[in-house]
């Protein structure tokens, strides 16, 4: 459709849209993009936006880097617009969009298609399949050049947003509209387009194909044969984009379907490892490498690999050295522990303690149950970068050594079939060993160790016989002139220390462990910043492995520390945290001594005035100190109060930058992370100190502690809220009286809170996380507040009744839901008694599985209150009931009342009896 722009409007907006991307003048950047913001509100801000992108008049008079500035930036802006206010764009500006960004592929600037490319992925994502019906016609036939006269560059751009789409909107593909599915079509099409005389294309259309492979659509199960004959057919294509792609089809395959690829085993490890030799491209080599790691994870496919180890782990081994470009960038690494970090050295920090806060059964689960404790993929505040969009802050800033890379996979590979394996894997490896760990050339000694520490897991047994001549050279090489050597050695004595730790005499500890120890803390003041990096991570790895073996030995180690906390530059004080939080969390309350809390915690002290409120140091210090508190116990209170009151601040300056943030678009929202980490803290301080001391303490608190912790149970951020009903918890169980007041404000959110019908699908992992913590905060105040509960009771029950009641809910979250529930019969057994038909059988089913605890004995004295009233709703589940009170041993009826309740409930009077 025809639409024609004010040329005034356009020619200042087009200023505004170059300067937003220009780093030449940051005034005119901050106001351009001040502007564009106002500009967002313009009904036909994605016409000029659109008009801008595909039609440039040349009678503005801008340079070429002007156009492709302007172009670029209306690209980037108008995806943004569609991301989040796409359903409010009026149809016609819609319409005016998808019939001009087509032609956009046609581009010859490479960066402009797939900017287009992401436009047209995003209004997919937005409106939907149908939105766009033609949409897959128009660029498969550009991509496959069906009229014969297609552009290369055409061809490219339109495979290229296409394989965006997929990856975007991949699971609505597999829908049923209206007795069809839009992959029964496009799986056959990207078949063909893989035969494209075009290697980028090819490969293009490969990407797509394996994009659909996790998720294993019946489309594409249909067609599995013809895409492994494509696959054999492509492996040996001149391109090694396409043979990239290809490896990674097989290691997708492997997942997806190991029958189809069992047969053709042996030709895929020669296959295989002749792209992984491919010295010409590494990232064709290490899609190659990863084959490995995917089979290790199929015990059949990988029991097959053993009569082939002789040919892969050489292979492995030989991926393991450094390549050229890396030995010229670390041959003779600088002695630059005494120089200043420069900002982008200190790599960004996110608080690790909010996968650390999940209570189970009245324990913190250290390891968390929402996944992964790391986070990948940066984001671009609600704008996410897309390929093509850089941030001009990320350029350069990257590390190499932190990238995967084929070393690095190689090795994880070679431990997994040492792993698998075990005597043959090392027999292979032994004469590597011996050949190369006193080479001398250090890249060969480097890979040597590497492999030394790569196969300790899989190989310990076999490994052990030769640990009492190994580990001592391990440690001589400590000292070896290359700081990469010292660096690898470190890590490899890390992975042995559980050996070292554990020797049975004091004379064995005494020459091997000991001088390993000794040894890892020296390097910790390395001169070289990389070594000591990789000497605290590995000393981090030995306290996990001796742990309470490492009491006697606290006086040493945290007077090393203490010199760390002086010499350390900004960097390397995060690992450092790792260090002490770790010794404080295995010694536990020997670090009470006093003579230890005085060397410790003035270096601590020390560096926490140093800090500033708005550092990300503040997320790895604020937890290391929880451990510490919680080490100290009341010891801790002679530090308390400054910590405490600083926490209270930084959770107050949050909310109140996030409630700004939320009345003005133009400023940044707060890192959540000050809050979680502040919160845990918290926590910690008030399971240390004595109930009188954390009362004094949320008495003081300005603002009021429980103020602000209404806020953050109200907070949209499910990590702020999972640590603020942990934090609840802690103090119901510490400090109720200074809780209780506060209830009728808590309660209602509580409540909310349980509700899990409306949780959004991509973030039901981290809100059961939530939900978990609440349920025992719940179960902790039930505790306390008693026939106090009975206003909320029937409203709580429902909610925990629809939890136990779904098999959607992880175990650990029913199973915090079933003891809040019988705890809330301590209180509210009448409400109880009037739903035990309901719930009764299914509670007895879930407490089963958990562990003899108090917590247990509660629930259950709480669920016989609620039998003597109403005996006869058990009928259905007396069985149940009687091998559970069984089962229960007597040992654990330290819980008041319980042993009565059981022989009330089982014997006489108003019990069981009458429904003999």
């Amino acid at each position: 459709m025809a639409w024609n722009p004010d040329q005034g409007q356009l020619r200042q907006l087009v200023g505004y849209l170059r300067d937003s991307l220009s780093g030449h003048n940051q005034n005119a950047q901050k106001y351009a993009t001040l502007m564009l913001t106002q500009a967002k509100t313009s009904p036909d801000i994605t016409n000029y936006l659109t008009y801008i992108l595909c039609n440039l008049p040349s009678t503005l008079n801008l340079s070429p880097e002007d156009v492709h500035l302007a172009r670029s930036s209306a690209a980037i802006t108008l995806k943004n617009i569609i991301k989040t206010k796409y359903r409010s764009i009026p149809s016609n500006n819609q319409a005016y969009i998808r019939g001009s960004v087509l032609r956009c592929l046609e581009d010859t600037n490479t960066q402009i298609r797939n900017f287009t490319g992401n436009v047209i992925t995003e209004i997919v994502k937005q409106g939907g399949v149908l939105g766009w019906p033609e949409l897959f016609g128009e660029l498969f036939a550009l991509a496959g050049n069906d009229s014969g006269n297609v552009s290369s560059q055409a061809q490219e751009g339109a495979m290229s947003a296409l394989a965006k789409v997929f990856e975007d909107s991949k699971k609505s593909l597999d829908k049923d509209y209206s007795g069809q599915r839009p992959l029964d079509i496009i799986i056959p099409k990207l078949l063909h387009i893989t035969t494209s005389p075009i290697a980028k294309v090819r490969a293009l259309a490969l990407e797509s194909i394996n994009a659909f492979i996790p998720q294993k659509p019946q489309p594409l199960l249909a067609a599995i044969d013809a895409i492994l004959t494509r696959l054999f057919q492509l492996a040996h294509d001149p391109s090694e984009d396409v043979r990239r792609y290809v490896c990674r089809s097989f290691v997708q395959l492997v997942d997806v379907r190991p029958d189809k690829i069992l047969p053709h085993l042996g030709g895929l490890v020669d296959y295989m490892i002749e792209q992984q030799r491919n010295i010409d491209d590494p990232d064709l080599a290490l899609d190659a490498a990863e084959f490995w790691l995917s089979i290790g994870e199929h015990d059949n496919l990988c029991g097959s690999l053993g009569p082939y180890l002789g040919k892969i782990v050489p292979t492995l081994l030989e991926s393991m050295v450094y390549g050229e470009e890396d030995i010229v960038r670390l041959e003779g690494d600088a002695e630059d522990a005494h120089e200043e970090d420069r900002a982008e050295d200190v790599k960004p920090q996110f608080a690790t303690s909010k996968t650390a806060r999940v209570v189970i059964n009245g324990h913190v689960d250290a390891n968390g149950s929402n996944g992964a404790n790391t986070l990948t993929a940066s984001t671009f505040d609600d704008d996410s970068l897309d390929e093509g969009e850089i941030e001009d802050e990320d350029v350069g800033a990257d590390d190499p050594e932190d990238e995967w890379n084929l070393r690095k996979c190689s090795a994880a590979a070679l431990d997994v079939l040492a792993s698998k394996f075990h005597q043959p894997v090392f027999d292979i490896t032994i004469p590597y060993l011996k050949e190369n760990l006193s080479h001398h050339d250090w890249p060969n000694r480097e890979a040597a160790v590497l492999a030394i520490g790569a196969v300790a897991d899989g190989c310990l047994d076999v490994v052990t016989p030769h640990l009492p001549g190994l580990v001592p050279y391990l440690v001589s090489l400590l000292q070896d002139p290359e700081p990469v050597v010292r660096q690898i050695t470190c890590w490899a004595l890390g992975r042995y220390s559980q050996w070292a730790s554990h020797l049975p005499t004091r004379e064995e500890k005494r020459q091997y462990f000991e001088p390993m120890m000794e040894g890892i803390l020296q390097r910790m003041l390395d001169k070289n910043k990389n070594v000591q990096e990789a000497a605290a991570s590995a000393f981090s790895n030995l306290e996990d492995k001796a742990r309470k073996e490492l009491t006697p030995y606290c006086k040493p180690i945290i007077q090393q520390f203490v010199r760390c906390f002086h010499s350390y530059k900004d960097r390397n004080m995060f690992i450092l945290y790792d260090c002490v939080q770790t010794l404080a969390e295995h010694v536990g309350p020997a670090l009470a001594d006093q003579d230890l809390i005085n060397l410790l915690m003035p270096a601590i002290i020390q560096r926490w005035n140093k800090v500033s409120d708005q550092s990300r140091e503040i997320f790895p210090l604020l937890e290391c100190l929880s451990y510490v508190a919680t080490a100290l116990g009341d010891a801790f209170s002679a530090f308390a109060l400054p910590i405490f009151s600083r926490c209270v601040r930084i959770i107050h300056q949050t909310l109140e930058e996030h409630l700004r943030a939320t009345n003005n678009e133009a400023l940044d929202k707060p890192d959540k992370d000050f809050s979680v980490t502040s919160l845990d803290l918290l926590s910690a301080i008030i399971q240390a100190l004595d109930e009188k001391k954390s009362g004094e303490l949320v008495s003081m608190s300005q603002p009021r502690i429980f103020d602000l912790l209404i806020f953050c149970m109200e907070d949209p951020s499910n990590d702020v809220r999972q640590s603020a009903y942990a934090l609840l918890g802690d103090c119901a169980i510490r400090i109720f009286p200074h809780v209780q007041p506060f209830l009728p404000s808590l309660m209602p959110l509580l409540i909310e809170q349980l509700d899990i019908d409306n949780l959004p699908d991509e973030e039901a992992h981290s809100a059961f996380s939530v939900i978990n913590n609440a349920c025992w905060s719940l179960g902790e105040i039930a505790m306390q507040q008693r026939e106090g509960m009975q206003p909320y009771a029937e409203k709580l029950y429902r909610r925990l009744f629809t939890i136990i009641n779904n098999p959607e809910v992880p175990h650990s979250v029913n199973e915090n839901a079933a003891i809040a529930l019988g705890r809330l019969g301590l209180g509210s057994s009448q409400v109880l008694a009037a739903h035990l038909n309901e719930f009764a059988k299914l509670f007895l089913q879930i407490i089963e599985h958990i562990d003899d605890t108090d917590e247990k004995g509660h629930a259950f004295l709480g669920l016989n209150l609620a039998i003597e009233k109403n005996p006869q709703a058990m009928e259905n589940c007396l069985l149940e009931y009687f091998q559970a009170t069984a089962a229960f041993p007597q040992s654990r009826f330290r819980v008041e009342g319980l042993y009565g309740s059981f022989q009330q409930a089982s014997q006489g009077g108003p019990s069981l009896r009458a429904l003999d």
